[in-house]
């Protein structure tokens, strides 16, 4: 088994039993698509060479979307009508780069570890195709037309199958090819194709946090696996003040509020998201907006501070993490931001990509003392609660 290990990553099913108006791969845990930490786990694992999505034909949007900034992806292909279609069309769009092993995944199950890939790779090496599995440890009996118990089944010799499954790659894509032949094509697994085709196939551990998430029940728990693996709390802080100059409106929190009076500073001078900005920066140890944005750098002259926002963000979630919670607090005269408050925390988790329930925005005066209470600059104070997968140190 010469050649490159592969990946296909199966994500063209529609998922309508999850509901939210979406296909289900393009439906977020803790803020990100469950398309996107599932493709993450192979492009960062060091023993797979190639990956290779496969999607609806009208997704396009959601999949550019989901994987931006994602990078070692092959170009998505289009997937069939059927699971198995799906697949044979992953396969086929990795025929020129001949690979010696493939393994095959599905996209609604974003809890793989690194430790199951490298078992797959493992058992497909020795064995050419191969499935994880999970013991039974409930007691199992089969049915009659009746609905009685006609046997009950040793539990010591079933399992349940998940995904990676692996396959030495010219084999399972001859099996896929045979069966297309035939007019085959209702196989749920490729394991089971392989059966089909006269391949013995093992089983190795699988992993019982490699959950397929299909219902809203699924999402539901998939939030709090992922929460429950966050257990590096951290709280970074922020503050940012600029001056008030000729003008008439200022930039608070991403929204344009009209006023006498602009503001200066850096990019558009947004006091609300740069306190924010550093108050994540902060929480990950990770410099601030000036060592990431520098203001002496002519191309963040005028630029809109959602891209700063959104950077920290992303920051967060290249480290496994994900925002608890964020809170601003906007001191000044004037203008009033009570009118602003809901749509500034609209545009602000919109940025983050976190729920609207995430978000705090206050404001206050400083009773007329100091250069706020002088009507000279504005303030922003912001505290970011971010949770981390632990590390010990």
């Amino acid at each position: 088994m010469t050649g490159p290990v592969a990946a296909i990553v199966v994500a063209a099913g529609r998922g309508e039993r999850a509901g939210g108006g979406m296909p289900k791969q393009y439906r977020p845990i803790a803020g990100e698509p469950m398309i996107r930490p599932t493709l993450r786990a192979f492009l960062d694992h060091p023993r797979i060479d190639l990956v290779q999505p496969v999607i609806g034909s009208a997704d396009q949007d959601d999949y550019a979307a989901a994987t931006a900034g994602l990078i070692r992806l092959q170009a998505p292909v289009a997937g069939g009508a059927t699971r198995q279609a799906s697949v044979r069309a992953g396969l086929e769009a990795l025929a020129a780069a001949a690979p010696g092993l493939v393994l095959i995944h599905d996209a609604a199950r974003p809890f793989l570890t690194p430790a199951l890939i490298d078992r797959a790779i493992g058992a497909g090496r020795a064995s050419g195709a191969a499935v994880p599995g999970v013991a039974i440890a409930d007691t199992v009996k089969a049915l009659d037309a009746d609905g009685r118990v006609a046997e009950t089944l040793d539990r010591n010799r079933l399992r349940v199958v998940q995904t990676p499954q692996v396959f030495a790659y010219d084999l399972i894509i001859a099996a896929h090819r045979r069966a297309a032949a035939a007019g085959l094509d209702s196989f749920t697994d490729d394991a089971a194709l392989a059966e089909w085709a006269g391949h013995p196939v093992s089983v190795f551990d699988g992993e019982a946090g490699n959950i397929k998430v299909t219902t809203n029940e699924d999402f539901t728990r998939a939030e709090l696996m992922h929460l429950a693996n966050l257990s590096d709390v951290r709280t970074g802080n922020g503050f940012d003040v600029h001056a008030f100059v000729e003008g008439d409106h200022v930039m608070l929190g991403g929204v344009r509020i009209a006023h006498s009076r602009g503001v200066t500073g850096h990019s558009d001078a947004d006091v609300a998201l740069h306190a924010l900005v550093d108050a994540i920066l902060g929480a990950l140890a990770d410099g601030d907006i000036g060592s990431h944005f520098p203001p002496s750098d002519p191309q963040w002259k005028g630029a809109s501070s959602d891209r700063f926002l959104a950077f920290a963000c992303e920051r967060v979630r290249q480290r496994r993490g994900a925002i608890a919670h964020l809170d601003v607090t906007v001191v000044c005269e004037a203008p009033r931001v009570s009118p602003h408050r809901d749509a500034m925390r609209e545009r602000i988790a919109a940025i983050a990509g976190i729920a609207v329930e995430r978000v705090g925005v206050k404001a206050t005066t400083s009773e007329k003392l100091g250069f706020t209470g002088r009507s000279e600059g504005i303030v922003a104070m912001a505290t970011a609660t971010v949770r981390l997968p632990w590390r010990a140190a």
